[in-house]
C-alpha cells in the first residue's frame, strides 16, 4: 500500500477548507500540533517510569531483591 501523495494532500486540504473554513484551519493545526505534544510527553514518562522500575526490579542478580525503602533483601539461604 503506497503513501499519500501530493495529489490526495490537495484534496484532503480542499475538502478541510470547505468544512471547516480558511479562518479555522489554523485553528485545528495548533489543536492537533498541542494535543501530539502532550501524547510525545506522556509516552516519554511512560517509558522512562517503566525503565526506572525494570532497574529497581533486578539490580543484584536472581539472588538479590529490591524492598521498598531502597535498600537490598538478600534471598540466599544457609545450608541445613
Amino acid at each position: 500500500m503506497g503513501g499519500i501523495g501530493a495529489t490526495g494532500l490537495i484534496l484532503i486540504a480542499l475538502v478541510g477548507i470547505i468544512l471547516f473554513g480558511p479562518s479555522k484551519l489554523p485553528e485545528l493545526g495548533r489543536a492537533i500540533g498541542r494535543t501530539l505534544s502532550e501524547f510525545k510527553k506522556g509516552t516519554r514518562e511512560a517509558l522512562s517510569d517503566d525503565d526506572q522500575q525494570a532497574s529497581r526490579k533486578e539490580v543484584g542478580g536472581s539472588d538479590a531483591q529490591y524492598v521498598e525503602n531502597g535498600q537490598f533483601k538478600d534471598n540466599k539461604r544457609l545450608p541445613e
